[in-house]
């Protein structure tokens, strides 16, 4: 059914502004693609190797075919990612993108946000029927591009603040040099697990999570970073957590995926010490929508809308609080399972850290 417009109201000049506005959300849409394209078949690291490249030089250095390099290059200098110089013919990655796009180390490395993003539209016709049918889907239920670009963009962050800034900032650091038990749940790969293990090797480590695959992904890992002797993966649940087993428990963003979050928190206070610290890190939000209406804030919510609030719904009770919560939400649902003490001790711009206690 066509919508019932007057067209007498219409502004000619706010239409076509939108309209050229919507264009680049495509452009933009795609890039994602070639972005992705661009850091599998190295362009990125051959343009930031080689200086200023022909689409020629770019094929001959990374082993693909020169049509694909040309146009690939003609859109990343239409979307001001490289720059085109005209004289020579040359594209040019200039030293701040390649290090946001080439360098894994730095919390600024984009190239796994464009992984999981690509990866959640890819399988968002599932999302069209599971919102037609008030129903959710796993995170298992997505393709490895979800699962393999959810870790490498949170990982650079993982390991540039970690250990040197938000452990510290929660009070837990001292802790861990001298000895804890620590459960990470919902740890995915085991990015945090390992990175904490490495740090930290007077402690113990359990990470946990229910996606079988991603366990098995941790144990290989946590086995070629040499820390197996001081970890341990379990594929379970929050709920699996035994009774005042741990001074320490993490999880990373994964809180607002989980069904019964609040259900989770009773575990994690049936779980602690009683001079325990959760330490709860989530993606940046504010309390009301509005302080969400940021770069950052669109793009969790159009994460959460297609992939963690279908995986909330995909588990019992479903409760779905969604990736923008925000501290309030937190307090809330922590203070229901028991904890009186809560804090935002440390903020990114992707991240928000906070610590409870009993």
């Amino acid at each position: 059914m066509t919508a019932q417009v007057d067209t007498e109201q219409i502004d000619e000049g706010v239409l076509m502004a939108f309209v050229f506005r919507a264009v680049d959300e495509v452009g933009a849409t795609l890039n994602a693609a070639l972005v992705v394209l661009g850091d599998k078949l190295g362009y990125y690291r051959a343009l930031a190797d080689g200086g200023a490249l022909t689409p020629s030089e770019l094929a001959e250095r990374t082993g693909t075919a020169e049509p694909y390099a040309r146009e690939w290059l003609n859109a990343q200098a239409a979307g001001s990612f490289v720059r085109y110089e005209a004289d020579t013919g040359r594209y040019v990655l200039p030293a701040e993108h390649a290090i946001a796009l080439t360098d894994e180390s730095s919390p600024a490395f984009l190239p796994g946000l464009f992984q999981i993003a690509l990866g959640t539209v890819a399988d968002s016709d599932r999302i069209v029927e599971a919102a037609r049918d008030s129903a959710g889907v796993g995170w298992h239920e997505h393709n490895s591009d979800v699962h393999v670009g959810c870790e490498r963009f949170f990982r650079p962050s993982y390991l540039a603040y970690l250990v040197d800034a938000w452990l510290p900032a929660a009070g837990i650091a001292d802790k861990l040099r001298s000895g804890a038990a620590v459960a990470d749940i919902g740890c995915g790969h085991g990015a945090s697990t390992i990175l904490m293990a490495e740090a930290f090797p007077n402690s113990t480590f359990v990470g946990s999570d229910y996606h079988a695959a991603s366990i098995d992904v941790a144990r290989e890992r946590a086995q070629a970073a040499g820390v197996s002797d001081r970890t341990r993966f379990t594929v379970e649940p929050a709920q699996k957590l035994g009774e005042g087993a741990y001074d320490v428990v993490t999880t990373f963003d994964a809180l607002h995926d989980m069904g019964d979050p609040v259900g989770a928190a009773r575990h994690v206070y049936g779980a602690l010490a009683d001079d325990g610290v959760w330490m709860i890190v989530e993606p940046m939000a504010g309390d009301r929508v509005e302080d969400n209406f940021n770069p950052v804030g669109r793009a969790y919510y159009g994460f959460s809308t297609l992939l963690c609030t279908p995986a909330s719904l995909s588990q019992e009770v479903g409760l779905a609080i969604g990736t923008q919560a925000g501290p309030a939400k937190i307090r809330e649902i922590t203070a229901a399972a028991g904890f009186t003490q809560f804090a935002s001790v440390a903020e990114t711009p992707f991240h928000r850290v906070i610590t409870v206690r009993k």
